[in-house]
């Protein structure tokens, strides 16, 4: 039972860093591509955005979050350090190639 309370919270948990730390994260790369006079809204650029940013909450979440929640797994395991630098590379050339998609 403590297993599948611990296991329910964590999901919430994970749906307000989605929500807040996601938002916050997609406001401050709306203000850097308007800094630049670049606006992606309404383009297929904005879902490589959005995709970005859940792939920094995905590596975000793996390497420091999980460990300060509420499920205490033993499968609970960092990203490797080259699978991090991948994912977090992947997304800055998706944020760095997004204004370019139409």
């Amino acid at each position: 039972m403590k297993q599948t309370l611990g296991a329910g919270l964590e999901m919430i948990r994970i749906a307000f860093i989605l929500l807040i730390i996601g938002g916050l994260l997609s406001a401050l790369v709306k203000l850097i591509y308007t800094g630049f006079g670049i606006n992606v809204d309404d383009t297929n650029g904005a879902w490589l955005v959005g995709v970005s940013i859940l792939i920094i909450l995905f590596v975000l979440y793996r390497n420091k979050l999980q460990f300060s929640g509420f499920y205490k797994g033993e499968e609970n395991v960092k990203l490797s350090r080259r699978m991090s630098t991948i994912l977090i590379s992947s997304s800055i050339i998706m944020l760095i190639i997004a204004p370019v998609i139409r």
